[in-house]
């Protein structure tokens, strides 16, 4: 009969998160794993299968939880369009301000993963894409949202608005594992936030 596991999975999964987070797949080695989650190599393989497997429910549980506040802020009625995209660029900033263990950011698992993985892996690929296209969907809205209650100006396209907003997210998540301060951060942001009066 199989021993039942004495192990907290989700708290297993979010010690991996970290530690993919924090070292990319590649540079992540199963003892890495193993101290970060307090487990043996047969509780990490018996439970998730492979390394592979492991990373996908991780990457897959990282996207969920942090889409889950970001969509909630782009998709709030009681915002303006321009409001929800500034509530989220807020959002975003302060979730890099927590996770700089360093003095430099983390960065963000999903962003890591698309200049990691996303070239060679086709599970990891067909993650993201689904992921961004969600976002996508989401700026688009709140981008038209904006548009209807005068908040948002712009003329151009509210895909192509939709496609900006998003690079500029990835581009801060990047300047801030580059080392690049709040204020800067701020700085960019404002700037992009300008772009949808221009």
């Amino acid at each position: 009969m199989a021993r039942p596991r004495t192990f907290d999975e989700e708290q297993a999964l979010d010690a991996a998160m970290r530690t993919f987070w924090r070292k990319g797949y590649e540079a992540t080695s199963t003892e890495d794993l193993c101290a970060a989650t307090g487990l043996g190599r047969s509780s990490i393989y018996n439970t998730f299968k492979s390394k592979r497997a492991l990373f996908q429910r991780v990457l897959h549980r990282y996207m969920t939880t942090m889409n889950a506040g970001q969509l909630a802020v782009l998709e709030d009625p009681a915002l303006s369009g321009a409001d929800r995209i500034r509530a989220l660029f807020a959002r975003v900033l302060d979730g890099d301000a927590e996770n700089r263990p360093t003095g430099r950011s983390l960065g963000c698992l999903g962003v890591n993963t698309t200049i990691e993985l996303a070239g060679r892996d086709a599970v990891a690929a067909g993650m993201l894409e689904r992921d961004t296209a969600r976002r996508l969907d989401s700026l688009h809205a709140a981008v038209e949202a904006g548009r209807r209650d005068g908040s948002i100006t712009s003329a151009r396209d509210a895909g192509d608005l939709a496609r900006f907003l998003n690079a500029t997210i990835a581009g801060l998540r990047v300047s801030a594992q580059g080392g690049a301060d709040r204020a800067a951060l701020d700085a960019i942001a404002a700037i992009a936030l300008d772009a949808l009066t221009a």
